[in-house]
């Protein structure tokens, strides 16, 4: 009985820290886009996106402008699932504001997930910055 509470002890903590080194091995993937912004600054999403050949994107998240509602000027990109807490982000801010009413759309028609539409719809808008963080 002991034997088997060792191994099914060392079992989880093996998949427990599995886990934890994927996670960090994505952040410093992601973050290589982050060091050399300078090749993504004033070139449309697509250009960023096939770039990532190891991770896409699992979700979008628009960021209102706070004095301006109807707008937005930043949008975060989450590589983990919905319901996730501990996600990795990478939040682009765009050159020019996109209004509100286009990206509610895409939310409320794919729920935050980052599909073929918003590759499309986003491939196209300019990024002005790009930082990732946990």
């Amino acid at each position: 009985m002991k034997n088997i509470f060792k191994i099914f002890s060392i079992t989880i903590l093996f998949l427990t820290s599995t886990k934890i080194n994927a996670q960090l091995d994505t952040l410093s993937y992601l973050k290589q886009f982050e060091d050399n912004k300078s090749q993504y600054i004033n070139k449309p999403m697509s250009y960023l996106l096939g770039n990532m050949a190891q991770i896409q994107p699992k979700t979008i998240w628009p960021v209102p402008v706070t004095n301006k509602k109807s707008v937005i000027r930043e949008s975060r990109l989450k590589f983990s699932d919905l319901g996730y807490s501990n996600t990795i982000t990478m939040r682009i801010t765009w050159q020019e504001e996109i209004p509100y009413s286009q990206v509610d759309y895409y939310q409320k028609k794919n729920n935050f997930y980052f599909t073929t539409d918003e590759r499309v719809f986003y491939g196209s808008k300019i990024v002005k910055d790009i930082m990732v963080y946990r």
